[in-house]
Parts: C-alpha cells; sequence; structure tokens
C-alpha cells in the first residue's frame, strides 16, 4: 500500500503512516523554501545516513547564505518527509531550462528514507510531490540516474517510468 498526499504548495499536507504500521503519527511532505533551513539541514543529515557519506553531506555543510540563495533560487527544488519535527526522507532536484524549446526538465539528483520508514510509501510520495512541482513549473519530464548496484532505487524507478541506456561520466574539473 502507498502513502498519498494531498499537494506540496500551501499548506504542509498530511500523510498518514498509521494504517500502514499502526502508528499514531503522521508524514508530512513539504517543498523547502529559503526560510525552511533547519528542515534543510536535517535533510542533509538524512542524505548522509543513507549514502553513508557524512563528510559530503553533514560535516561540511555550506554557510545559511548560500542555502538561502539556493532554497530561495528558481532552479534547485528540495523537498523534505516529516515526521512530528524530524526529517525522515527527502529529495533534491534541479529545473533545467532548456535551450532548444521554451520547456524544461527536472533532474531527481538524490532522493533517500531513514532506515526506519523505508518501504512505506514515503519514496513514492516524494516523487508525487516532485512530480507536482514539476507540473506547475510546465516541465516535461522528470529524469534520475541509479548505480547499478541500487537494487531498491532501480526497482522504484521501473515502477514510475521507462528506463533509458545511457553512459555517465564524470569530468574533473582544475581546481
Amino acid at each position: 500500500m502507498s502513502l498519498s498526499i494531498e499537494s506540496v504548495l500551501g499548506s504542509r499536507p498530511q500523510v498518514s503512516l498509521s494504517q500502514l504500521v499502526g502508528w499514531p503519527m503522521s508524514i508530512f511532505v513539504n517543498l523547502l523554501g529559503a526560510g525552511d533551513l533547519d528542515e534543510f539541514r536535517q535533510l542533509l543529515g538524512c542524505f548522509g545516513r543513507a549514502f553513508e557519506e557524512p563528510r559530503t553531506y553533514i560535516e561540511r555543510q555550506p554557510s545559511d547564505d548560500y542555502l538561502i540563495q539556493l532554497l530561495g533560487g528558481g532552479s534547485f527544488i528540495a523537498i523534505a518527509a516529516s515526521c512530528g519535527a524530524t526529517v525522515v526522507g527527502g529529495l533534491a532536484a534541479y529545473e533545467l531550462r532548456k535551450f532548444e524549446q521554451a520547456r524544461s526538465e527536472i533532474y531527481l539528483y538524490d532522493l533517500a528514507v531513514s532506515v526506519q520508514f523505508r518501504r512505506k510509501g514515503v519514496a513514492k510520495a516524494l516523487i508525487e510531490a516532485l512530480k507536482r512541482v514539476a507540473s506547475e513549473r510546465g516541465a516535461s519530464l522528470i529524469f534520475v540516474q541509479a548505480h547499478a548496484e541500487d537494487e531498491p532505487a532501480i526497482r522504484l524507478y521501473r515502477q514510475l517510468g521507462t528506463r533509458n541506456k545511457v553512459w555517465h561520466f564524470d569530468i574533473a574539473v582544475p581546481q
């Protein structure tokens, strides 16, 4: 059974886990903005623990000024799933404005859910929220990459979209 959300814009929509796991608690899915620094920093911690990369996501966090600009800018999208005051999952995405046509695409860059909240529909609820944001921005599609060994992510993305065979290359930038 999947969780559902009402909306990601306006008031914080409530997603109930009580019927799934018998918990008297709710999950809120929220589009983060420049005023949501504490929630975003919690989301960075969630990414660091989920990806086992604390140095990248936890120990070297950017300044408040940087994050305010990032969250308040037009191209970055952060959506968090919270249980009470604790972020239990979320995603980071980028809107890429296209040059060949007046349209954009959304690149889903990171998605993570805390271990105890996995397989309960939180990731799908986050992606549904991103789909609504993408639709409101007039985006034509959402694309995501997954590591070949990340079978849970691949299963999730196969349920939601079609697979394209592409090669991904990282090109180093001189420092």
